[in-house]
């Protein structure tokens, strides 16, 4: 896969520029395909650019051949992408880059707390135990020690074209979060505020999931000068115990075989009206969904 060029393909000053962006943790399964045509459709609804992404910065757990697989199947379910596919795992000197500049800024420093004196010492948030600073003032080396950015009680707030106003006080909901791990690897919060401004990214369709991550990701970009995209997310997917559908709970691979079965039901998992019988083809559903995709019509939950 070639690396993708920071200038967009037709990008004008106005212009909608969405992107898909999955990990090659495994291959694509239902739900994956779910959020593929939730923001393919918003995008080409808008006559906006579509870009592809590997989110391979977690090297411990992406493969190579998934990250092969993954452009093979969405091909085949129709869906096609605009420019190059930019691989997050040959980016490693751009985020270091920024994290230099909020190193500099005076916003990260060292950690070397380990996740049980974490969750010892720390009360429960929304998305999991809140760090409480403790190495906020000790002047570690990063030598060994993941880095965190300091976070403030000021409140963050967006409005989801989905889930509607959500606030958050990332001191006290979150606490000061990880941009790089102790084992070195760059974590999902930094290299997706990166590649979102680097790609000029406006539109951001994706799992509701993902939701409580948006303040943190808006924190990063106040603080780096980046502009804030557009959120919309979408209810995931979950299997028959409730659990979302992912690679974790063993979710079945899609087969391009039953490609226009699964993306009638990915439709109507996303409240929309279905192609006519004439579209018997993937790729000719997905065009003929185009004109008729509805965002009022996407149910309003989490799940």
């Amino acid at each position: 896969m070639a690396e993708a060029s920071m200038k967009v393909i037709g990008r004008d000053g106005s212009r909608y520029v969405g992107r898909y962006a999955p990990s090659p943790t495994g291959p694509l399964h239902f739900g994956s395909l779910v959020a593929a045509v939730a923001s393919y459709l918003d995008a080409r609804s808008q006559n906006g650019d579509w870009l592809l992404r590997m989110e391979d910065i977690d090297s411990t757990r992406c493969r190579s051949q998934f990250a092969d697989e993954i452009p093979r199947t969405l091909a085949a379910f129709g869906f096609h992408w605009d420019g190059d596919i930019l691989v997050q795992s040959r980016r490693l000197d751009r985020y270091q880059l920024v994290l230099d500049q909020l190193k500099a800024d005076g916003l990260t420093y060292a950690c070397s707390c380990s996740r049980k004196e974490i969750a010892d010492s720390s009360t429960q948030g929304i998305d999991g135990p809140v760090y409480g600073g403790i190495c906020r003032d000790k002047g570690l080396s990063p030598i060994g020690n993941a880095i965190r950015v300091r976070t403030t009680p000021e409140e963050i707030c967006f409005d989801d074209r989905v889930q509607g106003r959500q606030c958050q006080r990332l001191e006290n909901d979150i606490g000061d979060f990880v941009l790089k791990r102790r084992d070195g690897l760059f974590a999902y919060q930094l290299a997706v505020v990166v590649d979102d401004a680097d790609q000029q990214v406006t539109h951001i369709v994706r799992g509701a999931d993902l939701l409580d991550s948006t303040a943190r990701q808006i924190y990063l970009q106040q603080r780096l000068g980046f502009p804030t995209p557009s959120y919309l997310h979408i209810p995931v997917v979950t299997n028959a115990e409730g659990q979302k559908l992912s690679k974790q709970t063993l979710a079945p691979a899609m087969s391009a075989t039953d490609a226009c079965k699964l993306l009638r039901d990915a439709l109507l998992h996303l409240g929309q009206s279905l192609p006519g019988p004439q579209s018997d083809r993937p790729a000719t559903l997905l065009e003929a969904a185009i004109p008729t995709w509805r965002i009022g019509d996407i149910p309003r939950r989490s799940m």
